[in-house]
């Protein structure tokens, strides 16, 4: 699509600058400079789906991963009972 826009001078400049020094038409700076403060200002980004790559757990079949929680915590209880004993034996 063609239009027409009046530009700032440091703007232009600017754009000019960067275009000479990466190589790239005027144009493809300045639609990209235009890109990336749209999405900025919006604050939409690129629209790819994110994707979650599963991994392996080395969990044998039947063992519920989200059941290791409460386990964790009974172990820990017990250690801390067995401790506490262990300290009261001690005291006496």
């Amino acid at each position: 699509m063609r239009t027409t826009v009046t530009l700032d001078r440091d703007v232009e400049q600017v754009l000019r600058e960067t275009a000479a020094r990466t190589h790239r038409p005027f144009k493809k700076v300045l639609n990209d400079t235009l890109r990336i403060g749209i999405e900025h200002s919006t604050g939409a980004g690129p629209t790819e789906p994110f994707v979650l790559k599963a991994r392996p757990m080395g969990l044998r079949a039947g063992y519920d991963p989200a059941g290791f929680n409460p386990l964790a915590d009974d172990l820990e209880a017990e250690a801390f009972l067995e401790s506490t004993r262990n300290l009261m034996e001690r005291i006496r």
